[in-house]
């Protein structure tokens, strides 16, 4: 009776089994094309290429002014407090007091001017950088037509490479310079930063 019991169930598992073998095996996955990389050095294209150089001397230019004016001003400002000083020794305390409060202010309207003014300048190099990254963005799709690449990667992320023969950096900077060699960079309120997740 145990024999029969087990050739049944046998038989029932293997009958039940049969649908699953005979229904058609599914479709591989489509092959993935191999990754082709090439490897660019966006800091050396912004150094050495015309235009980057060209945005580097004009925010130059624009700091070393920006200093001097704040340099010129802050000598203006620390005479005023010594005069202020002086003053203070005979005033009434609370005439002393609402001076050395409108100094304080003035000192502080200092600070942030020149914070906003660093400001400003950090974001006119933004802006001039976006206008490059879209004058290489062509070329660099070129150069992966070119080299039959699927994928550029920023040197920075490349941990370790057997051949420089993948680095296009220097064929980036040459056409980059037959194509523009100088951007107007100007004073520009730097980009709000994202809204905070959830919000």
């Amino acid at each position: 009776m145990l024999k029969k019991t087990l050739l049944l169930a046998t038989a029932l598992i293997g009958f039940l089994a049969l649908p699953a073998l005979a229904a058609p095996a599914a479709p591989p996955p489509p092959a993935l094309p191999a990754p082709k990389i090439l490897v660019i050095n966006r800091g050396q294209i912004l150094q050495f290429s015309k235009v980057g150089q060209d945005i580097g001397r004009q925010v130059q230019a624009m700091a070393n002014q920006a200093k001097a004016d704040m340099a010129a001003q802050s000598r203006a400002l620390q005479a005023e407090g010594q005069a202020l000083q002086q003053q203070i020794a005979i005033l009434a305390p609370d005439a002393k007091q609402k001076k050395i409060d409108a100094f304080q202010a003035k000192e502080q309207a200092l600070q942030l001017a020149a914070q906003r003014k660093e400001a400003e300048i950090q974001g006119g190099v933004d802006v001039a950088q976006r206008t490059v990254a879209a004058a290489l963005e062509p070329i660099l799709n070129g150069l992966m037509q070119q080299r039959g690449a699927n994928l550029i990667l920023d040197k920075s992320a490349v941990v370790f490479a057997n051949s420089s023969a993948f680095d296009v950096t220097q064929a980036a900077i040459d056409q980059l310079n037959q194509k523009i060699s100088s951007i107007k960079v100007t004073l520009a309120a730097p980009a709000a930063p994202p809204p905070a997740p959830g919000r």
